[in-house]
């Protein structure tokens, strides 16, 4: 049967041999046992000796005489250790000191060596602070650069998509298409489009080229043609050559679209044929040339063009020129004004001046007054007669010697009532010399007066294209042969030889 030795910790300063009692226990002051400690051990037999005597339970003899006194004295075990322990400590008062001076060494050490960690770490936490804040700083800015760029990307992927969807509606995608672009003829922008009255004649004149096209009869050739005795590949020589002439011409049709004008039209239609006419010659080996068919509808697609871009050049001649007039009638109005306000002013004074003559009994002068307030009353009808009468004013008859030679006259109108202001514009920056004055006829249905003679010299007209243009191929004599046959009531004065100062006095210096 084996016994149990009590085994104390290192920890626990305990005399030496010293057995508990079975029901002590140790005092919370003390340090815990390391971890798996056991505080009793059995003892083997074969430790025990023979004389041994089974330990009797309850505190060994030793520990009784060593607490005996104590416990007559009294006071707990716990403070009988203490003392002992007390009584103990000299013996090791060296050893202690010595302890106690390596423990506070070596606490001074572990303290400087934290503190200068501590502050190590405290540096390294500030640098990655302040590291950390630059590189918030720098991620900012990055992310402001990227956002920019992002919409900036998105802006071109817009742009982009937008460019393929216009691209896309354009793409050829059948046989159909990719046959007509094979003989070069493509869906660009044609200068009808925008033309509401001859877009359906534009769409016609279209499909009938692409029909032509896809039935094979805008190009004519040879049939039976073999090449190294085979049908198949002579056929396929045919086709493609006349695939290549088609394209030829079709390029150079395109090309008189583009670059048309309207004076241009026969000079391109002349240049079309001798396209036509070189691809004959050309392919007269396999006798490919272009239908006349396919031709005539090309030279129509080009009289279409230039029919439109004419009318299109009137309409924006007739819109400078009705701002003309609306200028020039602005002008007449605001002279109109100009000369109502000053006969209103004179009609004022004079009217006073005649209510102080009669008041003074100056019959004489109140008379002279009267009849020149007459004057001034007939004048402001006359005025207010132009205002009221669109058709009113003067009919001119000039010419420019040094500018369009001695045979060329204008024969305009202007409501003014100094038509010389009208004269003067006329002679502005446009022509390098003043223009000659040969006729000022005044009449009330000057807009008729001008309507007649110009309708008497239509044939001799400089401007063909344009009515507008008011220059005709006459000389000042034939305006005045008419005017006396027609107008001689309204004719004053007609000076048939211009004097042309400036341009004589530049001639012959």
């Amino acid at each position: 049967m084996s016994s149990y030795r009590f085994n104390p910790p290192p920890n626990w300063l305990l005399p030496p041999g010293w057995t508990p009692s079975a029901d002590w226990k140790p005092d919370p002051s003390w340090p815990p046992p390391p971890a798996g400690w056991q505080l009793w051990l059995p003892v083997q037999r074969s430790e025990e000796s023979p004389q041994a005597q089974p330990a009797p339970e309850g505190p060994s003899p030793r520990r009784t005489r060593w607490f005996r006194r104590s416990r007559r004295e009294g006071g707990s075990e716990a403070d009988q250790l203490r003392d002992w322990i007390n009584r103990t400590q000299g013996a090791d008062a060296a050893e202690v000191a010595l302890l106690r001076q390596q423990v506070r060494r070596e606490t001074d050490e572990l303290r400087s060596r934290a503190l200068r960690e501590a502050e190590e770490i405290l540096r390294e936490a500030r640098r990655d602070a302040k590291e950390a804040r630059v590189a918030e700083r720098e991620a900012v800015r990055t992310a402001e650069k990227l956002r920019k760029q992002s919409e900036a990307h998105r802006a071109e992927v817009f742009q982009a998509e937008s460019r393929l969807n216009d691209l896309r509606t354009r793409i050829v995608t059948t046989d159909e298409s990719l046959l007509l672009q094979q003989v070069g003829i493509y869906a660009y922008r044609h200068p009808l489009d925008d033309a509401v009255a001859y877009r359906a004649r534009l769409d016609t004149i279209r499909n009938r080229i692409k029909e032509l096209a896809r039935s094979q009869q805008a190009v004519l050739a040879a049939t039976g043609w073999t090449v190294n005795g085979s049908a198949r590949q002579g056929t396929k020589m045919i086709r493609d050559y006349s695939k290549l002439m088609l394209r030829a011409y079709n390029a150079e049709a395109e090309y008189a679209v583009r670059s048309m004008r309207p004076h241009r039209l026969a000079s391109l239609v002349e240049r079309l044929y001798k396209s036509r006419e070189t691809i004959a010659k050309l392919g007269a080996t396999m006798d490919i040339r272009i239908s006349d068919a396919y031709h005539d509808v090309r030279v129509e697609e080009l009289r279409l063009t230039a029919d439109f871009m004419q009318r299109k050049e009137e309409e924006k001649q007739a819109q400078r020129e009705a701002r003309a007039r609306e200028r020039e009638e602005a002008a007449a109005q605001r002279e109109l004004e100009r000369e109502r306000e000053k006969l209103n002013k004179e009609l004022s004074h004079y009217q006073s001046a005649l209510d102080r003559l009669r008041a003074q009994g100056d019959h004489a002068g109140a008379a002279e007054i009267a009849a020149r307030l007459a004057e001034i009353e007939g004048a402001l009808d006359d005025v207010e007669a132009r205002a009221a009468n669109v058709r009113t004013g003067y009919v001119y008859v000039i010419s420019n010697i040094g500018a369009f030679g001695d045979s060329v006259v204008k024969i305009g109108m202007t409501r003014r009532l100094e038509p010389l202001e009208r004269i003067y514009e006329l002679s502005g920056a446009a022509v390098p010399f003043r223009f000659d004055v040969h006729a000022l006829i005044f009449s009330k249905d000057a807009v008729g007066l001008e309507s007649r003679l110009h309708q008497e010299f239509a044939s001799r007209r400089v401007n063909r294209v344009n009515s507008r243009k008011e220059f005709f191929h006459v000389t000042p004599a034939e305006v005045k042969a008419v005017l006396e046959r027609s107008a001689g009531e309204h004719l004053v004065e007609f000076n048939e030889v211009a004097e042309a100062l400036e341009w004589r006095s530049s001639s012959t210096g």
